[in-house]
């Protein structure tokens, strides 16, 4: 375990993988998180996730782990207690919060993938999809709809885009799949959206 620099790199292909730190209350929900592990290996790719050890984060984490494929979590301290913590799944890594964590699983993935979860969850999606509308990124994101547990997220977009707060061009910014195959296979197959080369985040020096 470090709380300093991560060793992780684009070179180590993480899919980085939102999802929430309970079971749910069907089982089928622990079942997704369990088979997309298995899938992530074996398609070539490891984890970046929140850290957690608990729930569908434990679960995704043990199947990673279990499968020989490389895991790497990124955990704020004060959720230690809250999420679990367990430096014997791969390499975990302390931050002081909750921005640090999402930037660095961001720069650490090559894709995105959300499972079900709660308002963490949603909250994380969100942004990767805002970030990836405005230039910030241009990596693949994958909403796992198990068990239509997303079916209602893809319908209030539909309802953004038909009235006008969401472009058309962005609709398909994330990619719904059923399955834990299909969505390691999406990831291939993912079309980024335009660069938009008026956007700079390159950083710049403070006046």
């Amino acid at each position: 375990m470090t709380t300093a620099a991560i060793n992780g790199s684009k070179g180590d292909n993480l899919v980085c993988v939102f999802c929430g730190s309970s079971d749910g209350n069907d089982p089928v929900y622990v079942d997704a998180a369990m088979e997309l592990g298995k899938e992530l290996v074996s398609g070539g790719y490891g984890l970046v996730y929140g850290g957690g050890t608990w729930g569908l984060m434990g679960h995704l984490a043990r199947s990673v782990h279990e499968s020989k494929g490389k895991v790497l979590g990124v955990m704020p301290h004060a959720l230690t207690n809250l999420e679990g913590f367990d430096d014997n799944l791969g390499e975990m890594v302390l931050v002081n919060n909750m921005h640090e964590r999402k930037s660095k699983m961001e720069k650490h993935a090559t894709a995105f993938i959300a499972l079900p979860g709660g308002f963490g969850t949603l909250e994380e999606l969100l942004e990767i999809i805002t970030w990836s509308t405005i230039s910030i990124h241009h990596k693949p994101i994958i909403v796992l709809d198990t068990n239509g547990y997303y079916s209602a997220l893809r319908d209030m977009i539909t309802k953004a885009v038909d009235a006008g707060f969401i472009a058309q061009d962005k609709k398909n910014v994330a990619v719904f799949c059923s399955t834990p195959a299909e969505a390691v296979a999406a990831i291939k197959s993912y079309t980024p959206l335009p660069e938009q080369p008026e956007l700079n985040w390159e950083p710049k020096v403070s006046v």
